[in-house]
């Protein structure tokens, strides 16, 4: 398959890539690195994007970032950085993408643990992971010409403890290679509208 790989520079990007590459041909794209740039926040940006790739059998977001604080110091501004960028950006992906992902081509995007399980400072990204999946739920009945798009859900990862571990107390973390499976069970199965979670 000619898989689609967005974020492909980072933590879970790389996993998946060494996950993929020796079955698939990988097209690593980034925000400022990889074979090619685009900006997930500008569907004109993604639009640019698959007219110089064209068509591909599958898409994976592992793109998005989101902010942390408590919920006293959240601003509007700081809540709309999310639902730019790991929400609508992840969701500009699909809207994009559809007319370039071949017949029973998929999706997989990617939520997280906090949609289930809330911590302190993750009321954005609570927020946005669970409209993610919910998003994902409902393309499923609409894309066209058998397209699948999917979730996966993964805890805390090991490689990232040192920086996220003080607000993910108390959880088991899982290592990005394990998170990888998921991707290509998405990628390479056949089933959609389903999040798998990696806990």
């Amino acid at each position: 398959m000619k898989i689609l790989l967005v974020g492909a520079n980072g933590t879970i990007g790389k996993a998946v890539s060494a996950e993929l590459e020796a079955r698939h041909e990988i097209i690593a794209v980034g925000r400022t690195s990889g074979r090619y740039q685009a900006d997930i926040t500008d569907i004109d940006s993604l639009k640019a994007l698959f007219d110089k790739v064209g068509r591909v059998d599958a898409v994976i977001s592992a793109a998005g970032n989101l902010p942390f604080a408590p919920l006293s110091e959240f601003t509007p501004e700081l809540y709309k950085q999310g639902w730019q960028d790991k929400l609508q950006g992840q969701i500009n992906l699909v809207l994009a993408g559809s007319d370039y992902v071949d017949d029973g081509g998929s999706f997989t995007l990617t939520s997280g643990i906090l949609s289930e399980v809330p911590i302190r400072f993750g009321s954005a990204a609570s927020a946005v992971n669970a409209a993610l999946e919910g998003f994902a739920r409902a393309a499923a009945i609409e894309l066209p010409r058998g397209q699948r798009i999917n979730v996966v859900s993964p805890t805390v990862l090991t490689e990232s403890l040192p920086d996220y571990g003080p607000y993910f107390r108390g959880f088991e973390s899982v290592p990005a290679a394990r998170v990888a499976l998921a991707y290509s069970r998405s990628a390479e199965g056949a089933q959609t509208g389903q999040v798998f979670k990696v806990q």
